[in-house]
């Protein structure tokens, strides 16, 4: 499959980058950017070609991988899948619900396949525990916190514009929610909202399956603080999600391998973009009780 790199950041440059031109059964064909240098820049270190024009790249390809702000992320994969190129995203699909149901709209009209990725579902141990506890019934409730420095440290992602402007909920709350939901069931209510320090928020979520769950989120917290753990308890004890020594390029190249094989089969995988989309309509609904 011919691939192109919409992105040329740290999260492009640090993990997208090196995931396709790793990957044996893609064909990384270029790199298209906001800053026509850095393309340049990321394209000659991996080999390939930079892209002026975004259309042009959507022509010379089967599939784009995006690593792009949400708000970047949403206009461009809807030109992409219009252009027949299947979608490899990141999280959040989309910053609102109106422009990741454009997303979806366009995936199905144009009928390509799509995969969102969150970093705990493509590492092998993580997604491993998350089929089997799917496969458990009893669940009675589940804490997840995902607490990471990003504002608190010198991480490249802490002058992220976006982040800062949507913090945590939208940063990691689509990982604790992609790991609670196949479990426990979709959320039926977003029964509690509340803000914690700084950009630190609190959500209590109601679950079809009938478990509830609580999230603690913050890119905000002390270093030493940092980390990210699920627990579950039910009728079966109590579990916890494994430590996965994935690091972000397997992860991403196991998404590779899942976009190639919605594309080949035709069946939609588990994290499509309609995943994506649930996703963006709980955070918003989240956004709203807290008053964003």
């Amino acid at each position: 499959m011919r691939i192109g790199l919409l992105g040329t950041g740290s999260w492009a440059e640090g993990a997208h980058a090196p995931a396709l031109s790793s990957h044996r059964e893609l064909d990384f064909v270029g790199v298209w950017g906001r800053r026509p240098e850095a393309a340049k820049e990321l394209a000659g270190r991996f080999g390939t070609r930079a892209y002026d024009d975004v259309d042009a790249l959507f022509a010379d390809v089967d599939a784009v991988a995006v690593a792009l702000p949400p708000a970047v992320q949403a206009g461009l994969a809807v030109r992409a899948a219009r252009a027949g190129c299947h979608l490899l995203l990141d999280k959040p699909l989309a910053p609102t619900v109106e422009e990741g149901r454009a997303v979806v709209a366009a995936v199905q009209e144009a009928q390509v396949a799509s995969v969102v990725f969150f970093t705990t579902r493509f590492q092998s141990v993580t997604e491993a525990w998350i089929t089997e506890q799917a496969a458990v019934e009893g669940w009675f409730t589940a804490r997840a916190e995902w607490l990471g420095a990003v504002f608190t440290t010198d991480s490249p992602f802490g002058a992220s514009p976006w982040r800062r402007e949507k913090g945590a909920l939208w940063d990691v709350g689509p990982h604790a929610l992609s790991v609670l939901l196949p479990v426990l069931g979709d959320v039926r209510q977003v029964a509690a909202a509340v803000h914690g320090p700084a950009d630190t928020v609190h959500l209590v979520l109601h679950h079809t399956g009938g478990a509830s769950s609580t999230l603690t989120l913050s890119l905000t917290a002390p270093p030493a603080a940092a980390g990210a753990s699920v627990e579950l308890r039910g009728e079966g004890g109590v579990t916890l999600l494994p430590r996965s020594p994935d690091g972000a390029v397997p992860a991403l190249e196991r998404a590779a391998d899942a976009l190639l094989a919605a594309a080949r089969s035709g069946r939609p995988h588990p994290c499509d973009a309609t995943f994506g989309l649930r996703v963006t309509e709980i955070l918003a609904t989240a956004e709203a009780l807290l008053g964003g």
